[in-house]
């Protein structure tokens, strides 16, 4: 009985605690273990276990709740939802033209080796626009296990609409108890982060030395100043112009609820659930949410636009290619459409890469080689690139959700300046 109350006593001491700190203290253990038993490989099981848990119970999640929000009539895909797309789509374009302009200002070359063995790589944009399209018809099965978000949410619309029309008051109950229960399944598992936390860095800190910041130092540093600069200033500046508030508190809520851990497990179907999570603390629509937020994963890609830009024109200084500015601006449009397709490509961002070199002559081969440098960095790269694209699908997410608010004349939350409590 004794045992009983003392797990009792430390369970609830575990869940009283902010996970925010449980996070910092998991992360700082990680750190600790790594440097003073770098061979115990054990440890990096937490971390596996803890994204392939939300890999595992994302899909079913997202299907769930919009098949449940459809079959009740309960979604309201109104003018919430047309913003939300508009934003996730300018500031790809806004991140593309950032990487392009930052590229021009700070021209970085690289050393090509020996090509990239990887996935196929699409020929043209067409061909990336075909992926995306054929996502939406996949087997639904298939889509469910490969985590192909684009068939997952257009199959759930589809049969949400239907059971809708066909379906009993007992039946659209069901679905409903099915949605919570997942939804308190990926509750269990988010309370877990600090643990994956601790073996993710882990797995980091032992495995991955200094050499990429030596060779690649200057890469490295353009890529990432230039997302940063795009999370904490270009995207909070169309915030703003979307609800005229100061919008740092919530970009600020934002990376600290879903940009950490992004950072971390460095995979967006990872991170839907806990975005999700998020913007329930948010005190946003679920209906609305439950759609907004699988799409962002697809269609908000900041972060993969400066990288293919970026890679891109660092592969053109290398070789001594003149780029002009109207073929810039093209660039930038040709990424920020291929980065909305990233998902929908086997090898996301990187893959996209030679087509974007194309553009300018370059050979599949040299342009591979390029790929290669993109996944010796990625420890670095792609961490930083699914906080910025995670963090974004929450915050326009809340922005379109706040305007809706505000024009409805309903009270704000206490950090955009109105009086409402919310608990994050």
């Amino acid at each position: 009985m004794g045992t009983s109350n003392v797990m009792k006593k430390v369970v609830n001491t575990y869940n009283h605690v902010s996970l925010i700190l449980r996070i910092v203290i998991g992360l700082a253990a990680g750190v600790v273990l790594a440097l003073l038993f770098p061979g115990a490989s054990w440890i990096s099981v937490f971390g596996d276990l803890f994204v392939g848990a939300l890999k595992a119970l994302a899909p079913v999640l997202v299907f769930a709740l919009v098949l449940s929000a459809l079959a009740q009539g309960r979604s309201r895909l109104d003018s919430r939802f047309g913003l939300v797309v508009w934003l996730y789509l300018l500031t790809t374009f806004l991140a593309s033209l950032a990487a392009v302009t930052a590229s021009f200002l700070f021209p970085v070359r690289i050393a090509l080796g020996e090509a990239a063995q990887s996935g196929t790589v699409p020929q043209g944009i067409g061909e990336v626009l075909k992926n995306l399209l054929m996502n939406c018809i996949a087997n639904p099965v298939k889509a469910l296990t490969d985590a192909n978000y684009i068939g997952i949410m257009f199959w759930a619309v589809m049969l949400g609409l239907a059971m809708k029309r066909v379906s009993s008051d007992r039946t659209k109950e069901m679905l409903s108890n099915i949605a919570d229960g997942v939804s308190q399944c990926v509750r269990w598992i988010i309370n877990m982060a600090p643990f994956g936390i601790m073996g993710l860095v882990f797995t980091n800190v032992s495995t991955n030395g200094l050499s990429i910041f030596t060779q690649y130092g200057q890469l490295l540093l353009l890529l990432v100043g230039t997302m940063l600069f795009v999370a904490l200033v270009i995207d909070p500046f169309v915030a703003f112009l979307t609800i005229h508030r100061n919008p740092y508190p919530l970009v600020w809520r934002c990376l600290k609820n879903s940009g950490l851990t992004a950072f971390f497990t460095r995979s967006s179907a990872a991170n839907i659930p806990i975005n999700m999570r998020t913007c329930e603390r948010l005190g946003l629509d679920e209906d609305f949410y439950s759609v907004s937020i699988p799409l962002g994963s697809t269609v908000n890609m900041d972060g993969a636009a400066v990288t293919i830009a970026i890679m891109t024109l660092a592969c053109a200084h290398t070789m001594q290619i003149a780029v002009d500015f109207p073929s810039a601006l093209i660039l930038s449009l040709l990424t920020a459409l291929g980065a909305c397709g990233a998902s929908g490509v086997a090898g996301g961002s990187l893959l996209l890469i030679p087509m974007a070199c194309s553009m300018f002559g370059i050979s599949n081969d040299v342009a591979m080689q390029v790929v290669g440098v993109g996944f010796i960095i990625g420890v670095v790269q792609d961490s930083i690139e699914t906080a910025l694209n995670s963090s974004g699908d929450v915050e326009f997410t809340a922005v379109a959700e706040y305007r809706q608010w505000e024009k409805e004349g309903r009270d704000l939350p206490y950090f955009l300046g109105g009086s409402k409590q919310l608990d994050i």
